[in-house]
């Protein structure tokens, strides 16, 4: 049940059309033409010539040869659009009014429960309940799990403020552990952190950018120091570790359908387990009040409710069925849409690590990982770069049409030093290092592949712009 499932392949031929949001062919090349002189830098950054200087010219003809620059003309934030049978499944929720998941009769199942369905059906999980955020999510993964106020809940220190958000939602401490170069939690560190701090019984492991830590040693971890393991996959949709779903090493995890993840229903999310007490008590602090559970299809039998909707309370974080009618089509897509993102990735990366290898160094996936999911790239720049020239870098790369985001930065909610509601108590140097260099950039699904030359060849001569200008090329 939880293997990779089949490709549904001519459903999403029949559904995605990469080309219907492009420029149009005559449009786009006349912009590249005028902004990038087009008939020059086809010759001078030809596929076959990502790495474009020559490194024994001197610096003068360097700067001549970089005269002539690529441009990204498509938006970096565009998401993938909501195909057209969500569409006229939303339209039709919206004309009848029941757009409630608790509006229907008996007998009847709402839009959010076959969803539901739908990803346990795709993840392996027996329990799911649909939410209107992650972050709902996770913050109920603490609650459901005995999490006490002021009870501390070891984290990644490299990971989206929503998850401690998420800890101090649910009234925790968030205590951080550090993350590596490979953007991954440091296992070392975990257990030493576990050690100072016996009273710690949670653990919320972030899979950053889909990227999973050594899960098996993590588990062991947690099982060692009787720590409850909990697992964030917001970004992890689709992610296998030893052919099982990501989210499967601890008792419960959350993913998203924010804009920018692997479904897109604006915000939304989703609590899925295998173990009765906590899907029960999701599902009754999310909303189902007085019996409403019955109009549920993957929690547990009444009897797991007896009392329940008494004893907690109902914060109202249900998804809507609008929500669920848009992702419902997105799941029978995921499987080409995956194997299509990764294709572009690993081009993306062969082309980085031939022309500017020495200069960078991309995240490696940990072993383990049976199939990754990517949807966008991440880099660390050399350490030879200052912050002065990471800056100059990330100017080039804007300057010319792709916003790469530094995950360091002073006003970036990745970097742990602006979490003032949920500070580090402790340092935590590694994680800083990294994040000084961390570079990001997202895939946008609906580019094309020559869209992906473009923004290879922008990463590729901004950094050897700035080095050239260093003398350091």
């Amino acid at each position: 049940q939880n293997k990779i499932p089949k490709s549904h392949s001519s459903h999403f031929h029949h559904n995605f059309q990469p080309r219907s949001l492009v420029i149009p062919t005559i449009h786009k090349r006349y912009i590249k033409m005028k902004i990038s002189l087009l008939a020059l830098a086809s010759l001078a950054f030809s596929a076959n010539a990502f790495s474009t200087i020559n490194t024994q010219k001197t610096g003068a003809s360097i700067a001549d040869q970089l005269k002539d620059r690529a441009y990204v003309t498509r938006d970096i934030k565009m998401p993938d659009p909501v195909p057209e049978e969500g569409q006229k499944e939303a339209l039709e929720l919206m004309k009848s009014g029941k757009m409630y998941r608790y509006n229907i009769a008996k007998g009847e199942e709402s839009v959010v429960s076959m969803c539901e369905k739908e990803i346990c059906d795709y993840t392996g999980f027996k329990y799911c309940v649909g939410l209107n955020s992650c972050g709902s999510a996770l913050m109920l993964l603490l609650k459901t799990t005995g999490l006490q106020p002021g009870g501390k809940v070891l984290s990644n220190a490299f990971t989206f403020g929503a998850v401690p958000s998420a800890i101090e939602h649910a009234r925790g401490k968030a205590v951080y552990v550090e993350s590596n170069a490979d953007h991954v939690m440091n296992t070392v560190d975990l257990e030493k952190k576990l050690k100072e701090n016996p009273d710690c019984k949670h653990v919320l492991i972030s899979h950053m950018r889909g990227k999973l830590a050594d899960m098996d040693k993590v588990a062991e971890i947690c099982e060692k120091y009787d720590a409850i393991l909990l697992e964030d996959c917001a970004h992890s949709l689709g992610v296998f570790w030893q052919g099982e779903h990501s989210g499967h090493k601890g008792i419960a995890c959350g993913i998203s359908s924010q804009s920018y993840k692997m479904i897109n229903s604006g915000e939304g999310g989703f609590l899925l387990t295998d173990d009765e007490e906590i899907a029960a008590q999701a599902a009754v602090i999310a909303g189902a009040y007085e019996s409403l559970n019955s109009k549920h299809g993957t929690v547990p039998g009444p009897e797991y409710f007896e009392g329940k909707s008494v004893e907690l309370p109902n914060y109202s974080i249900r998804m809507s069925n609008i929500a669920a009618a848009v992702i419902r089509p997105q799941i029978k897509t995921l499987e080409p849409r995956i194997e299509l993102y990764n294709k572009r990735y690993n081009a993306l990366t062969a082309k980085l690590e031939a022309a500017v290898g020495d200069h960078l160094y991309i995240p490696q996936l940990t072993p383990g990982v049976t199939r990754m999911v990517h949807d966008s790239v991440q880099f660390n720049l050399d350490h030879k770069f200052t912050p002065a020239m990471v800056e100059e870098f990330l100017k080039e790369c804007g300057d010319h049409g792709l916003p790469v985001e530094l995950f360091g930065h002073k006003s970036n909610a990745r970097n742990f030093v602006n979490w003032g509601f949920a500070p580090a108590e402790d340092p935590l140097p590694e994680t800083a290092a990294m994040l000084t260099t961390a570079c990001d950039c997202r895939m946008p699904l609906q580019w094309d592949d020559e869209d992906f030359e473009d923004l290879g060849n922008v990463i590729i001569e901004s950094i050897q712009s700035v080095l050239a200008k260093h003398d350091m090329l």
